[in-house]
């Protein structure tokens, strides 16, 4: 009977999962909608109230995602203003929803790493994750390894899509 050889786990792949990088930490989106008259109309008066009122303190060490989920027209300096009451206690403050927070996360995250270390070496970007990581944070990884991995693919060891072969040298 031949032995049963586990290619995958004898191969000389790098896996480069994402999910490892994922910012640890609370992430909340503020909706200032809330703060307007039916959710459409900004007086100055009131939303200045209803910033003062506010606790903020309840954001402390988080990571916020500000927007308007209405088709309200906001002046910008609301949005500023709310990221004034915000900073003394979020970790960071973008505009936008979650997914554009935890984008602008690995963004900061990503271009800290040493891809060097995957010089002229197959690598897998692991696709499956139990985390909401995004896809912008997919493309910047392969943008990043590509000057240095030999191949570059996406998915998992065992089924993995080829996305980047670099060109033979000399």
């Amino acid at each position: 009977m031949e032995e049963i050889v586990n290619k995958v786990a004898n191969s000389a792949l790098e896996i480069f999962d994402l999910e490892d990088y994922y910012p640890k930490g609370i992430r909340s989106q503020i909706d200032i909608s809330l703060w307007l008259l039916e959710g459409l109309l900004l007086k100055e008066k009131d939303f200045r109230l209803h910033l003062q009122l506010h606790d903020w303190s309840q954001y402390q060490d988080q990571y916020i995602a500000l927007n308007c989920s209405t088709d309200a027209i906001v002046p910008a300096w609301a949005s500023i203003l709310v990221a004034i009451q915000l900073a003394p206690y979020a970790h960071k403050i973008v505009n936008g929803t979650i997914e554009d927070l935890d984008s602008a996360l690995y963004e900061e995250l990503l271009t800290k790493i040493d891809y060097s270390i995957y010089e002229n070496k197959a690598v897998i970007i692991k696709g499956c994750s139990k985390k909401p990581v995004p896809m912008r944070a997919y493309i910047l990884v392969a943008h990043y390894l590509q000057p240095f991995a030999r191949s570059i693919m996406y998915g998992e060891a065992c089924s993995a899509v080829p996305l980047f072969k670099a060109p033979k040298k000399g």
